[in-house]
């Protein structure tokens, strides 16, 4: 073989060389667009279908949940899996219980960020259209507060609330006595810190009475997520509502 032969060789391999890692980089680029795009659409299936984070913007639940904690929210409640009494709830507003606000404008590229976090459940943008709250009344429940301890009780059962936060010296798990039965298809739930939550007591004035659809219900909390210190599974107590259905009858 001559010089001119072993050259002309030698520059076909260094050219099939260089064009065989251009096309390993550009398969392994496909592979991960491949696996991006299916990870994208697994994360907008599972935020759709089964779970999603919300953030806690207030101190109504205060001290099971503090503001800024973020939840992770089952949403196979309630369309898959019954409501319980005790469940703690997020719910879109039923007409009246938040103020009116203006979304803050935010620049393009944040404003699109944060509307793929959205998309694929790692954000919850629209927190505050919703609302989180515990159950503590179901449909045709009776509901009363207060007894001579200061206990509410649901179809004439006590409720002893170790979840209730109360100011120093208060007894009585409602500063205001109330006396109702809840209609069919509808909830009534209160905050765990009873002296500042804007719950179904005090939102009487408003089209449904107070009252929340069990339509609006997103799904139910079942664990705080974030911060890492506060992490813990939220509980129902079902102990709480022991013997209610009982009563109900």
């Amino acid at each position: 073989m001559t010089d001119e032969t072993q050259s002309t060789a030698t520059t076909d391999d260094r050219a099939q060389q260089k064009q065989g890692r251009k096309r390993g980089v550009l398969l392994f680029l496909r592979d991960l667009l491949i696996i991006f795009v299916v990870a994208v659409l697994v994360s907008f299936l599972i935020k759709t279908f089964l779970i999603r984070s919300f953030f806690i913007p207030s101190q109504s639940m205060e001290q099971t949940l503090e503001v800024d904690d973020r939840i992770i929210v089952n949403e196979l409640v309630p369309d898959v899996v019954p409501l319980e009494r005790g469940d703690v709830v997020v719910f879109r507003d039923p007409g009246g219980w938040l103020p009116v606000r203006e979304e803050p404008q935010q620049p393009p590229l944040v404003a699109a960020v944060d509307w793929f976090l959205a998309f694929v459940g790692l954000s919850a943008p629209d927190s505050n259209d919703h609302l989180v709250k515990r159950i503590i009344g179901l449909p045709g429940d009776h509901v009363v507060c207060c007894n001579a301890l200061g206990q509410m009780s649901v179809n004439g059962v006590p409720l002893d609330e170790p979840y209730v936060a109360l100011p120093p010296g208060e007894t009585r798990v409602s500063r205001d006595d109330f006396d109702v039965t809840v209609p069919e298809g509808s909830l009534w739930v209160m905050g765990d810190n009873r002296y500042n939550s804007k719950d179904s007591r005090y939102n009487g004035d408003t089209p449904l009475k107070g009252y929340v659809p069990v339509d609006n219900v997103v799904g139910r909390a079942f664990v705080v997520s974030w911060p890492l210190s506060r992490w813990a599974w939220l509980d129902n107590y079902p102990e709480v509502f022991a013997g209610v259905d009982e009563g109900s009858g």
